[in-house]
């Protein structure tokens, strides 16, 4: 079967909605996500912007690192935050539940983050899937997305060491090596 490849820019069509192609390494170096905004002719066939992001962000986390490096998956994800916020997000894999107990660890007092595990646990307690979020609930309750924040900040230097250094990147690289022996 012939293969044509993907890659930034590239807008693919289905069913009459049209997607943009966005590179998002950091799981694998060629990783991409599939993104249809509410413009144009999508205007009339979607109520929400759309993102398919595979194993890039998943509800309340993000994917491994199997090929990229954590500053692959950081940028990544800080161009997925750039989508508006109502945007519809579908994660790869139905992970919500334990990345939602990874996320209360840490940050114990975020209240977006226990209410989205009761509504989630809810709702897999009657065989409903947690899936899309938004990207606005993953600004919330995603530490991965959050790792600006005093509270996220605090919580990894604590657990690694409070001589380290204080930027996005380890930050980010840290939380990751975290999540990764949860």
């Amino acid at each position: 079967m012939p293969f044509e490849g993907l890659a930034e820019g590239d807008v693919l069509d289905v069913l009459g909605v049209h997607f943009a192609v966005l590179d998002v390494p950091g799981h694998t170096q060629g990783h991409i996500a599939f993104h249809a905004d509410c413009t144009g002719s999508n205007r009339e066939r979607l109520d929400a912007p759309l993102l398919f992001c595979g194993d890039t962000l998943f509800s309340a986390g993000c994917g491994r690192l199997l090929e990229g490096s954590a500053e692959q998956m950081l940028h990544s994800l800080q161009k997925l935050m750039r989508l508006a916020p109502e945007t519809l997000v579908y994660g790869g894999h139905e992970y919500t539940l334990e990345n939602l107990r990874f996320a209360l660890v840490v940050e114990p007092d975020n209240d977006a983050s226990s209410n989205y595990l009761l509504h989630c646990r809810s709702l897999r307690d009657r065989g409903l899937p947690t899936l899309p979020s938004s990207l606005e609930r993953e600004l919330q309750v995603n530490p991965f997305l959050r790792i600006h924040w005093p509270s996220v900040r605090d919580r990894v230097s604590e657990r690694f060491s409070s001589s380290m250094p204080y930027d996005d990147m380890a930050v980010f690289a840290a939380l990751r090596e975290w999540k990764n022996n949860f």
